[in-house]
């Protein structure tokens, strides 16, 4: 029988998303309630690894689709395969990591298979073997139940906000190979090269953040270079800020990120910007250096569950949210803080 739960495992370049097992993990925390257990959809090239993973993580179905066409991430061919699976072996549910492909992946698989998505979702449970799934709105501030009334029901889940199974390599289930849908001719896109970014750990991943905000700019003691414009200056005198943040980031083992503030000023790159506009985050520490609290900032990281604050003014938004609060320059902060941490991680 058909398992009811299907968890699609997002992969680049061979290696699967830690965000990809919380989907296994999630759906196992509902299969029994819905019946069966877990089918993971592995697509790509040279992937059957991945497809042992799946098992290791406590699938006990692999759909793995070994194909030239899906060596490079397009999403023509990958929804083509999805939509043909689902129509045929009709699940009740399909679970996307909420990543940049998981998401465009589980809008276009719900257009073609006419139904709808539960997006950002941070818990599930069954109800009359129905999946009520639990988002965040209105900036976090107030949580909704929702449900999908048609099938399969196509949810993308949090990262981070359910726990990944422990891997055993003793488990293992049945593996069924399919074919790709779309043959290359058919395939609009090509791929032809990537750019990668040096922006160290990944935030979605990251069990611990540390963030800077335009506060990073605000140093009174330190003197830019006098060749350099004004606003050559605020940048030169941030990215000396962002060296602390990254101090304690690299004690820490942490991720670095920023506030849209100091994304928009040119301090550091996009890639790096949590909010409602960037990325949205759950790490068991966040750290917010120079952030005063603007409620599309908190939109991305108020799911951590520790969340410390550091801010020279003792009205920042950021101390409503904060466990641990810091009033205080983080320049005079952030050295001695990160001295006293290596010290005390190194013992």
């Amino acid at each position: 029988m058909t398992n009811k739960i299907w968890v699609y495992i997002d992969q680049f370049k061979g290696q699967a998303l830690p965000s990809s097992w919380e989907g296994i993990g999630a759906g196992l925390s509902i299969a029994g309630e819905l019946g069966g257990g877990v089918t993971a959809l592995v697509f790509g090239e040279g992937v059957e690894g991945i497809a042992q993973e799946a098992f290791h993580y406590g699938a006990n179905e692999v759909l793995l689709a070994d194909d030239a066409t899906l060596a490079e991430y397009r999403s023509e061919p990958y929804t083509a395969l999805i939509a043909k699976l689902a129509t045929e072996q009709a699940p009740e549910v399909i679970l996307f990591p909420t990543t940049t492909r998981g998401r465009e992946l589980a809008g276009m698989s719900a257009v073609d298979l006419e139904s709808g998505v539960l997006v950002d979702i941070t818990a599930l449970e069954v109800q009359d073997g129905t999946i009520v799934a639990t988002r965040p709105v209105y900036a976090g501030k107030l949580l909704a139940k929702v449900q999908c009334s048609a099938k399969p029901q196509i949810i993308t889940l949090r990262g981070r906000a359910f726990a990944k199974p422990e891997a055993d390599e003793s488990s293992s289930g049945t593996l069924t190979k399919v074919d790709a849908v779309l043959a290359e001719g058919d395939i609009a896109v090509k791929v032809f090269d990537y750019t990668t970014s040096e922006a160290g750990v990944s935030l979605t991943d990251a069990a611990v953040i540390v963030s800077g905000g335009r506060g990073v700019s605000n140093n009174p003691n330190l003197e830019a270079p006098g060749d350099l414009s004004e606003e050559e200056q605020e940048v030169w005198r941030a990215q000396q800020g962002f060296a602390l943040v990254n101090d304690l980031a690299g004690v820490l083992g942490a991720a670095v990120g920023a506030s849209r503030a100091a994304v928009d000023a040119g301090y550091i790159p996009y890639v790096n910007q949590v909010g409602q506009t960037g990325k949205v985050v759950s790490p068991d520490l966040y750290i917010a250096s120079g952030i005063s609290g603007a409620i599309q900032h908190l939109a991305g990281m108020r799911t951590s569950k520790l969340i410390v604050a550091i801010n020279k003014d003792a009205d920042a938004p950021i101390f409503k949210l904060a466990r641990f609060g810091v009033v205080g320059d983080l320049f005079d902060i952030l050295p001695p803080l990160t001295d006293a941490l290596r010290n005390r991680l190194d013992q």
